[in-house]
């Protein structure tokens, strides 16, 4: 009879063993999962928002963001373990035990979402992109015919392509040939656009051209871009300056466009049905010469079927709209304005509610 109760208890043991060392690695284990599941569901929704808000801005509507503001993710587990059992007087035969475990597991998730809205999210969206920003993404090793094809409305006074709904232009060609030429200096070393950092002048935009270790074929390249930019050819350090004309005597002049004209001119490359464009929902795409610098040449697919395989996929009106998991230009071009956006202040994110996540 001893045997008979002592086998039940020892079991009963090492199942509340059991449920509570799995209670106790829960929170360890979820780190890993939670981190990674989370961080790609955001790094998801961000690109088929910044899609969805492309597109819609070549049908004349408004983009509209919604931030995730934090992820709260509590866990809870609940158990329990029971025993029983009876003895009967001898010679009955009817002795039996049982043993039995409950458990319960809760996963309350808290998400909040934050509408980008207000004056300074607005501000943002339709001012000049801060030169800073866009030297900050050329010194850390982007090329600068990709970026300034795309952020800058003219260099030095020369004027690049425009999407502006009535304005369209094709860019100068002198405008294209001087972002090659600085592509190519810029691979050979002979020029570095960046941001120099002082403590007493603070930060300054800089292009600084290279003459020394540099070949002769790049030094023929940086003299035609000098004067395509209309630069004198005994300086080599110009301050990079924000202005629609040339600039000052040591200075090179951008004409930053806004976050919103760079969604404009992503969103002249979306295929719009060509029953939509009869019915006068979406605006006609520019005329074909108006894209002459290789870098614009991305694509956004339109069709009344999802893809099969899609870097990023959204519906709108009644179609399917997306990016080919193939096309890297278009690719590049997506994560570039997603990267513009946080690198301008959307005023986004200054007051968000405060949450009470109970411990127990």
């Amino acid at each position: 009879m001893g045997t008979t109760t002592a086998r039940p208890r020892g079991r009963a043991l090492l199942a509340l063993a059991a449920l509570l060392a799995g209670c106790g690695s829960l929170g360890p284990r979820s780190v890993a999962r939670d981190r990674f599941d989370y961080g790609a569901a955001v790094a998801e929704s961000w690109k088929q928002q910044t899609l969805l808000n492309v597109v819609k801005l070549r049908y004349l509507d408004m983009p509209v963001f919604l931030d995730v503001g934090q992820v709260v993710s509590s866990y809870s587990l609940e158990t329990g373990v029971s025993v029983s059992g009876q003895v009967a007087p001898v010679g009955r035969g009817d002795t039996f035990g049982g043993i039995g475990g409950s458990g319960i597991f809760t996963e309350r998730p808290t998400i909040t979402y934050t509408p980008m809205t207000g004056d300074a999210f607005l501000r943002a969206l339709i001012s000049p992109i801060p030169v800073r920003s866009i030297l900050y993404t050329l010194q850390s090793g982007y090329d600068a015919n990709f970026i300034l094809s795309w952020t800058v409305e003219a260099l030095n006074g020369l004027q690049n392509r425009s999407t502006a709904p009535g304005m369209a232009r094709p860019a100068e060609p002198r405008f294209v040939r001087a972002l090659e030429l600085m592509h190519e200096v810029q691979t050979a070393g002979g020029i570095t656009l960046g941001v120099e950092v002082d403590e007493a002048a603070g930060e300054t935009a800089v292009a600084v051209f290279r003459a020394e270790s540099v070949p002769p074929a790049t030094l023929a390249k940086s003299a035609e871009l000098r004067r395509l930019l209309d630069l004198p050819a005994d300086a080599h350090r110009f301050r990079v300056v924000a202005g629609p004309g040339r600039g000052r005597p040591g200075e090179l002049a951008l004409q930053p466009r806004s976050l919103l004209q760079v969604m404009q001119a992503v969103a002249s490359f979306v295929d719009v049905p060509p029953d939509h464009l009869a019915r006068g929902w979406a605006v006609p795409a520019p005329a074909a010469g108006t894209v002459a610098n290789p870098a614009f040449q991305v694509r956004i697919h339109g069709g009344a079927k999802a893809p099969a395989h899609a870097f990023a996929a959204i519906r709108h009106q009644d179609r399917w709209f997306w990016i080919d998991q193939a096309d890297w230009r278009t690719k590049r071009t997506l994560g570039l304005v997603i990267m513009l956006f946080t690198l301008t202040d959307s005023g986004a994110g200054r007051y968000l509610p405060v949450l009470t996540i109970p411990t127990s």
